[in-house]
């Protein structure tokens, strides 16, 4: 049965037991990795760590079932441990999958790099367009997977059409959610087999965990689990249990995440020193109507090319004061960071700043920004 209370209350509530052990309102760690079994019992019957069956660690799974809409979740070691464990347990050698976007660096290193030596075969299509799709389709396609919200572009697919496309043609759905998460959207409600999670990022937020989650129904996250235990990738248990605390803000994060990226993003595509900018929440960005009509909100991720190229990227990063200068996304505070896209579409070609918003106060982000902004090469002129 599903549960009808609103994300809010789920993020505080779901999946929670009441009354906990000792009565204590948080779950607590349990550290210990050896636990007694039943006499008449076997070993597989006792909580193991490695299996992800410690008692804090299935707390966690029934928590990220609970705000997916799921059945059963598992957690793993990090996000890159989730999307392959996942991939792992639907795929064989001989298989192939169909990759439906511009995804994250560390998925298609994976596929790049590992795939062919497991004996997949994989295409990469346009997240948008199901002719391509159908283009890409094999007998030996076994599994689709897809992001809800691209990494660095921002691109937003058809993800429904996705999820019944699998499922009309026998494949499994997998979905990257990290950047939306599920506040935002719920791809199981679409019809996605497998949802997969950095959990590293909004799921925390607060930059200080590694971890991975990967939700479905009951049975598909048992072959997923089966495959964790064997390579050993289960997330420990007092990792577990941060992470099951940081859920019970993720509502409040998120949204305030999601209004400060917009705020900025509206700066930016005013600003005569920024070439183009991406981020589903403008009207201008190809794929509006689409995340309009699907989402709750348009994600804390922001991707702007500065005029000017590398030196007024570096400027601006330089100039900013309150987003750090790091690599990552969702936590609670601002960061940017410099990439490179060569023969990027939508004018987003070449040096270009991705700004994960965090949740501070609004009106200081963009006045950072718009100061940062005015010492770009381009305002200088």
């Amino acid at each position: 049965m599903s549960d009808t209370r609103r994300f809010a209350t789920l993020a505080v509530h779901g999946g929670e037991p009441r009354p906990a052990a000792g009565g204590s309102v948080v779950f607590p760690v349990f550290q210990g990795t050896v636990f007694e079994t039943d006499p008449g019992g076997g070993v597989g019957d006792a909580p193991y760590s490695r299996l992800g069956t410690n008692p804090t660690q299935r707390h966690l799974h029934r928590r990220l079932a609970a705000l997916e809409g799921a059945e059963a979740a598992v957690a793993t070691a990090s996000g890159m441990g989730a999307i392959t464990t996942a991939l792992h347990s639907v795929l064989a050698t001989g298989d192939h999958l169909i990759a439906a976007g511009d995804f994250y660096g560390g998925t298609l290193q994976f596929l790049t790099e590992h795939a062919a030596r497991l004996g997949w075969s994989f295409d990469l299509v346009d997240p948008g367009d199901p002719d391509a799709w159908r283009r890409a389709l094999r007998p030996s396609t076994k599994a689709l997977l897809t992001e809800s919200i691209t990494n660095p572009l921002t691109a937003v697919g058809d993800l429904a059409g996705a999820a019944r496309f699998a499922r009309e043609h026998g494949l499994t759905s997998l979905i990257d959610n990290t950047l939306a998460t599920p506040v935002v959207f719920r791809p199981h409600a679409v019809g996605f087999d497998l949802v997969c999670h950095s959990a590293t990022k909004a799921l925390n937020g607060h930059s200080d965990l590694t971890a991975g989650a990967v939700t479905g129904s009951r049975e598909r996250i048992a072959h997923v689990a089966a495959v964790l235990g064997s390579y050993g990738a289960s997330l420990d248990p007092h990792a577990a249990f941060l992470l099951a605390r940081g859920l019970k803000t993720l509502a409040l994060r998120v949204s305030r995440q999601n209004e400060n990226a917009q705020a900025v993003a509206e700066l930016l595509a005013a600003h005569d020193a920024v070439a183009a900018v991406r981020y589903p929440g403008l009207p201008q960005h190809p794929d509006h109507r689409r995340a309009a009509a699907l989402f709750d909100g348009f994600g804390s991720v922001v991707t702007f090319r500065p005029v000017g190229g590398a030196p007024a990227a570096e400027a601006i990063v330089k100039a900013l004061r309150l987003p750090y200068a790091a690599p990552s996304l969702g936590g609670v505070e601002s960061l940017v960071t410099r990439l490179r896209l060569d023969g990027a579409a939508h004018g987003m070609s070449g040096e270009v700043v991705r700004f994960s918003a965090g949740i501070e106060a609004a009106e200081d982000l963009v006045e950072d920004f718009a100061q940062a902004l005015a010492q770009s090469p381009a305002a200088l002129v």
